[in-house]
């Protein structure tokens, strides 16, 4: 898991252009409201990687590498962009009321929803 660092790629009078990503197969674009305090995920994927930003709120985003690697936790705040790759377990927890879009690359949406997706025992978060 890290956090993408994000710039204005260009800037006028008309206002900004930001890129979020550069050269990615997106397969899917996934929009989820989190309530304050909403936890979700709390699992992990052997083949996709999630790119989380944040359009407004502030979330907590704890993974793990797999098997038994170190936790780790950072927060993204709105405007900010962070990414969890394949064999890392990750979590979610709502600081507050939060939308984020999540760029999925690997079997993740619509139908495929659950083909990728592996429950953890022991949550990250509870």
């Amino acid at each position: 898991m890290k956090k993408i660092p994000i710039s204005v790629s260009h800037r006028d009078d008309r206002g900004e252009i930001t890129d979020l990503l550069e050269k990615e197969d997106i397969n899917a674009i996934t929009l989820i409201s989190f309530k304050k305090g909403a936890i979700r995920a709390n699992h992990y994927h052997k083949f996709t990687t999630q790119w989380n930003y944040v359009i407004s709120g502030k979330i907590k985003l704890v993974a793990q590498i797999l098997p038994a690697g170190e936790v780790e936790e950072i927060i993204l705040e709105s405007g900010e962009l962070g990414v969890t790759s394949p064999h890392e377990s990750h979590a979610l927890q709502a600081m507050e009321e939060t939308q984020l879009l999540v760029f999925t690359k690997g079997p993740r949406g619509g139908k495929e929803y659950e083909s990728d997706t592996f429950r953890l025992e022991n949550p990250l978060i509870s």
